[in-house]
């Protein structure tokens, strides 16, 4: 087998936090209306995507996930008002933080999905699916030093 069979026999472990008003409800319309997408997603259901601490992303990370996704409702529609603010304005720090340690950033994702839009959450899943296959699987954190 050469390596790059081994790359396309891997499949990702994706951990999916997702607000329960919006984008879980987005999932669940795609899984009714039975549209496709890719299966290796775990999803958790927050009631906010505010409510996701940094922490979660990183130790979801730390124990096994190739990558993670956080999806909320869109900007503006938040059930609680301000939440994907402080999502937005949080993730964008945690992505520096993650280039820091040694992660590529590119294993997280941060969506906008509302309840109507199960296409749209089947194209983020297959999106981010794809982009985490071409990376491979997670490697153990690696510091990177600043230049």
């Amino acid at each position: 087998m050469t390596k790059k069979d081994k790359s396309e026999d891997f499949e990702p472990n994706i951990v999916a936090f997702l607000c329960n008003w919006c984008s879980y409800a987005g999932a669940d319309l795609a899984g009714t209306s039975r549209i496709k997408y890719p299966p290796n997603v775990k999803i958790i259901r927050v009631m906010c995507s505010s409510r996701i601490n940094p922490l979660f992303v990183i130790n979801a990370l730390q124990q096994g996930a190739d990558g993670v996704l956080i999806s909320g409702c869109h900007i503006g529609d938040c059930h609680y008002i301000y939440g994907n603010y402080y999502t937005r304005r949080r993730f964008a720090v945690l992505r520096e933080l993650l280039k820091y340690i040694g992660i590529d950033p590119r294993r997280f994702r941060l969506s906008w999905v509302s309840a109507s839009e199960g296409i749209r959450w089947a194209e983020v899943i297959t999106a981010i699916v794809s982009d985490v296959k071409k990376l491979g699987p997670m490697k153990k954190f690696q510091r990177v030093i600043a230049k």
